[in-house]
């Protein structure tokens, strides 16, 4: 194991794996579909990245300066190792996570040259899938009850070892038997942040009808946990020349379908997505309420992230989910 010295007046020292960086001169910032941009580095709507030389490859940095920045990276570099130690789909290799001396948290992973997601948009659906059933494998091959323990053993509750942040907003993971208090819980916390911000009435009256009919949508359908990618909309899929790849994802344990509502919002992911994932697990009855009623926890993630340009869209599907 070798020190490596990032030179960047905010890391000061850290370690890796048989790595060494390259001198701060040589330091370049890459945007995450490969492509150089001075100073600037990839990322989305919540982080900055960048991308650093070391003597065994390239390093992709997140960084985010904010209070709780630590808290989220955390979760991250642990649904990266959960999503990988399936072996299903490809994700970036988490190093580590630390904190920032000068304020907020920094993620050290691999660096992949990923393009846009295109051609093998089919595979990541059937690999998409197969990280969904990985889950329910383990417990049909009876390998054990431990809950969120080795990627070979059954986790039998909804949650995950660890809080999880979809964007910056926290999502409480707590293990949890009843899929339906679990997610109720979700959209709940959404709806109490939007309340202490924004006293929207009409959302608050419409939540206290909706949460009383949510078993209804479940009615005949088994809801087993599935690790999920969390926040699987297109812009955070791309791919390289052997397959698909996912990235920053908000992981817990929780039902399949809750995953394919944000792949359906904000431009979504071509048919052949979404022919190869339900080759694999048919839409069971009831399913276009349910995607209604997942897409609605994003829409009200997006209200909080974003502001009230998102809600319209929460009240229409609260309605509709209503009606």
């Amino acid at each position: 194991m070798i020190k490596i010295n990032l030179d960047t007046g905010y890391l000061g020292r850290i370690t890796l794996p048989g790595t060494q960086v390259s001198p701060g001169q040589n330091r370049q910032r890459i945007c995450q579909n490969g492509e150089t941009e001075p100073w600037r580095g990839g990322g989305g709507c919540i982080n900055e990245g960048e991308v650093y030389r070391t003597d065994t490859g390239k390093v992709f940095l997140k960084k985010n300066s904010k209070e709780k920045a630590r808290e989220m990276f955390d979760g991250e570099y642990e649904g990266l190792k959960a999503i990988q130690a399936t072996g299903t789909v490809r994700v970036p290799m988490p190093y580590l996570a630390l904190d920032n001396p000068t304020g907020g948290a920094v993620l050290v992973m691999e660096y992949l040259n990923m393009q846009g997601l295109k051609q093998k948009s089919g595979q990541l659906g059937t690999q998409l899938a197969r990280l969904h059933l990985h889950n329910l494998a383990a417990r049909d091959t009876k390998v054990g009850g431990t809950v969120g323990r080795g990627s070979s053993s059954y986790v039998e509750q909804f949650g995950f070892s660890i809080n999880t942040c979809c964007g910056y907003i926290t999502q409480d993971n707590i293990w949890t038997d009843d899929w339906l208090v679990f997610y109720s819980r979700k959209l709940d916390f959404q709806l109490s942040l939007i309340q202490k911000e924004y006293g929207d009435r009409e959302a608050n009256e419409l939540w206290s009808h909706l949460q009383l009919k949510i078993p209804q949508y479940f009615s005949g359908v088994e809801v087993f946990p599935s690790l999920l990618h969390g926040d699987l909309w297109s812009g955070n899929a791309a791919e390289m020349a052997d397959g698909p790849v996912i990235f920053d994802p908000a992981s817990f344990y929780g039902h399949h379908e809750y995953d394919l509502a944000i792949a359906a919002m904000f431009g979504g992911f071509s048919r052949q997505f979404w022919d190869e994932y339900h080759a694999l697990i048919p839409k069971a009855a009831g399913w276009n309420n349910r995607h209604k009623l997942y897409k609605l926890f994003h829409n009200l993630n997006h209200w909080n992230h974003f502001g009230s340009g998102y809600r319209s869209g929460s009240l229409r599907l609260m309605r509709d989910l209503c009606s």
